[in-house]
């Protein structure tokens, strides 16, 4: 690998690594309701960092007279936005490199990088519409999903400059290309609807598991559920519980396709890397399945809570390389 393509190859696993902790820091932020712990942005009443001292307390206290400071919150807001920072600092860079090499060589791919600056600058606008808009659902869930779209194109930036024997093992399987491509939607749809749940404070709606309720019917209304410009706090429970259940059904649906796809790939006899993508795909998809029940029987820990985000997470990474290695050996063939 060139010099240069080898640095443009380790910044992009850096910014993967922080993205990735970017999405989990956001969900540590929602979980702990933490979201509006600094009443402004992209400050913290008014600084740059946390207020500290007595006077800085002082002075945050007469310009936000009605929002008390809680240091605990607003210090895991400011660490949330600090590390989204960093990584658009790295996009940008990583934006630059690639125009460079662009007028070197026609080669160089540019369409992503440029995705990637426009989305950095859509998820610092959603950010501020976070704090303004008192943490309206539509806007917290898009915020979630353009760290997850940023996550997934970080990461298929990395794989188009490694040379990854475990993805170069997909070769001769791509018939299975569509198939995988339809394992992305089932996989996106549900972190939409998961992030949905999440920034509508909807994942204890329902006590029991599978159904909303054991001793009797539960009332939908996806009316109210889907209605995007409710402001938090605001929806009916029987929203709510619609929110939960739909997110459960569709769960049902996406464990069972890509339940069968893993277990198509696993018994494949001629292709080792199928093989090991089924593996994968499986685990996750039983882990993912094993902590959404626990988050309901144990109401909602905050460890297998942020489990749950990182397994969706690196379940759609999964699906997005198993997609790329079978269209890349397409493209070869």
């Amino acid at each position: 690998m060139h010099a240069q393509n080898r640095t443009f190859y380790y910044l992009s696993l850096i910014a993967v690594i922080l993205a990735f902790s970017v999405v989990i820091l956001g969900a540590y932020t929602r979980l702990t309701d933490a979201g509006l712990g600094c009443p402004d942005w992209p400050g913290c009443y008014g600084q740059v960092t946390v207020p500290e001292t007595s006077q800085q307390i002082q002075r945050a206290q007469q310009a936000f007279p009605n929002a008390p400071i809680q240091q605990t919150k607003a210090w895991t807001e400011m660490i949330h936005r600090y590390a989204a920072g960093t990584l658009g600092l790295l996009i940008l860079i990583l934006f630059f490199m690639a125009l460079a090499k662009r007028k070197v060589t026609d080669h160089q791919p540019i369409i992503v990088p440029i995705l990637l600056v426009g989305l950095v600058i859509f998820q610092a606008l959603l950010g501020m519409w976070t704090v303004t808009e008192k943490l309206l659902p539509i806007v917290v869930m898009g915020h979630l999903l353009g760290g997850i779209t940023i996550l997934a194109l970080l990461w298929l930036v990395n794989l188009r400059l490694a040379n990854c024997s475990f993805v170069n093992g997909l070769a001769k399987a791509n018939k299975f290309q569509f198939w995988a491509g339809l394992g992305i939607l089932f996989v996106a749809i549900q972190i939409v609807l998961g992030g949905w749940t999440s920034s509508n404070y909807a994942a204890l709606a329902c006590p029991n598991f599978p159904a909303c309720f054991i001793n009797h019917p539960m009332t939908w209304n996806f009316a109210a559920a889907f209605s995007l410009l409710t402001p938090v706090g605001h929806m009916s429970q029987s929203g709510l519980m619609t929110i939960q259940m739909v997110h459960r059904i569709w769960g049902f649906f996406t464990f069972a396709y890509v339940g069968l796809l893993s277990l198509i790939f696993l018994f494949n006899k001629t292709n080792a890397g199928l093989r090991n993508f089924g593996v994968i795909m499986l685990l996750l998809l039983i882990s993912q399945i094993v902590l959404g029940i626990l988050n309901v029987a144990w109401m909602l820990p905050l460890s297998i809570a942020l489990a749950h985000n990182a397994i969706a997470a690196l379940l759609l990474l999964t699906m997005v390389t198993l997609s790329f290695g079978l269209s890349r050996h397409q493209s070869e063939a």
